[in-house]
């Protein structure tokens, strides 16, 4: 339900560039992470006392060691390709919801202590000290990044403002300043293996009451299996998938799938957690420990592939950096693909014929198909550039009769962000991730009115938990939202293909 004291930007002539709003979002701010969530992760539990040497001395080791960085902050020229490209600007109007400008963000401080202009000639270069405004600037505005990378698409220099908001947010950590939602996460992730705090029993628990409820309306038993030794495959999956709609409802059909086409697979109580929130806070040393835990969970298990569900920054760090973080993974089946995603998976049945599938099932939705940011602008899918896009549509239009694309300016490598990845998923700024939605509902309206679309499908959990909270805001029902697997598993012909 909608808090109707928060209302939704006005819908504008589609693509409509903003006026400018200084200061628009100066109010919007995460609760600050406690002192036990910080420990938890090796940083200060507070703002240590000598906080502007101790941030500058992170900066230089990240600047050292990611040399893309420094190009970043050398690199610009304040074109303005990147203005308007941001959702957070385009919803807010606020000028520091520009890419460029949040990143002179770090820009400002980088120049005062890394340039020879910067430390002579501060004023004439946009050289600024690390004080407390600009400390309370970082805070706020690196925290209205999504890290969803549209804006590198457009800059023609390819500078990427998720590393520099990345980078930021570790420099902040390090000096005894995160996020309560992210820092919290984490931490349940160390102790127990996912991001819910979902202990073993809980999680069985919830995969039995999965499989009395699919056999009660199928009259099928598929299995739902935790900790399953020697299966083939293991599935590391979103924690959202166990617990929450649409989220279940995707788990379900990956569910009925491996059961179709005769695949034994299980879940991990040890690592039932997909996601890996380390990379919000660019944090490559919590990204390590969280794949660690799965390389741990595929040896424990003697599992010969491992699949990941539908989240869009799990795919990426899965894609980009699995291998590297927690390789080499040499115990696998070296016939399949380390990582793989599920749609990779049921694409690869459905070309060869191991599904039955009846897509008349979902003949009461007119279904568009919402590309998340992780999935499209930094990873791939199958053997082919480009298999992000279009493995995911195969899917739907293998299932669905009724697919309808959304602005081609708003899809694929250009996509709109969801308005609340990066580490933004939480109440304590549900107004900057309802402005932030505005172009993708704007994008969605028009299909909506045009094409009579019923309902978008995605396959990011972020994305999915975003939708689902604040689509009401804009008239939309919440249920208006379909995991892709959801779609799938309605269309399956359980029994037909034993």
């Amino acid at each position: 339900m909608a808090d109707q004291k928060l209302k939704a930007p006005e819908y504008r002539e589609f693509r409509e560039i903003p006026a400018i709003h200084e200061g628009a979002m100066k109010h919007s701010q995460q609760y600050r992470a406690k002192p036990e969530h910080q420990e938890k992760l090796g940083f200060p539990g507070d703002l240590v006392d000598n906080w502007q040497q101790k941030a500058v001395e992170k900066m230089g080791d990240l600047l050292n060691k990611n040399r893309a960085l420094r190009v970043y902050m050398d690199a610009c020229v304040k074109c303005g390709a990147c203005t308007d490209k941001c959702h957070y600007f385009l919803g807010t109007g606020d000028p520091k919801n520009m890419p460029v400008a949040r990143q002179d963000l770090f820009r400002q401080v980088y120049r005062r202590h890394f340039t020879i202009s910067g430390k002579l000639f501060p004023g004439l270069v946009g050289a600024k000290d690390f004080d407390d405004e600009v400390l309370d600037d970082w805070y706020k505005y690196f925290h209205q990044c999504s890290q969803c990378r549209r804006c590198s698409v457009f800059c023609p220099y390819g500078i990427d403002t998720a590393e520099v908001s990345m980078a930021a947010r570790d420099v902040m950590d390090h000096i005894g300043i995160g996020t309560k939602y992210t820092n919290e996460i984490l931490g349940k992730v160390h102790d127990i293996g996912n991001n819910l705090g979902l202990p073993q029993a809980a999680l069985i628990n919830t995969m039995e009451g999965l499989e009395e409820d699919v056999e009660e309306d199928t009259g099928v038993a598929v299995k739902y299996p935790v900790d399953q030794k020697g299966a083939d495959v293991l599935l590391i999956t979103p924690s959202a998938d166990f617990f929450a709609e649409p989220h279940v409802d995707g788990l379900i059909g990956y569910g009925k799938v491996f059961h179709q086409a005769g695949i034994s697979w299980t879940t991990s109580s040890y690592a039932s957690e997909a996601a890996n929130f380390a990379m919000f806070i660019g944090s490559y040393e919590q990204m390590h420990k969280v794949a660690n835990r799965i390389r741990k969970a595929a040896l424990d298990l003697g599992a010969k592939r491992i699949i990941f569900g539908e989240c869009g920054h799990a795919w990426r760090v899965a894609y980009s950096f699995l291998n590297t973080l927690a390789g080499p993974w040499d115990f696998l089946d070296p016939k399949y693909p380390v990582p793989q995603h599920i749609l990779e998976f049921t694409y690869d049945l459905m070309q060869r014929g191991a599904l039955n599938l009846d897509p008349t099932a979902n003949d009461d939705k007119v279904v568009t198909f919402h590309d998340s940011c992780n999935v499209a602008r930094a990873s791939r899918m199958g053997d082919v550039p480009g298999g992000q896009f279009e493995i995911p549509r195969n899917v739907i239009k293998t299932v669905v009769n009724k697919f309808v694309e959304m602005d081609p300016e708003t899809t694929r490598e250009k996509t709109f962000c969801c308005g609340g990845g990066g580490g933004l998923l939480t109440d304590d700024i549900m107004e900057l991730r309802v402005k932030g939605a505005l172009p993708r509902m704007e994008a969605l309206q028009n299909v909506v009115d045009n094409f009579g679309v019923t309902h978008m499908a995605a396959i990011c959990a972020i994305c999915k938990s975003q939708f689902t909270k604040v689509m009401p805001y804009y008239g939309f029902s919440m249920d208006m939202i379909n995991s892709v697997h959801q779609l799938v598993g309605d269309a399956i012909l359980l029994g037909t293909k034993e």
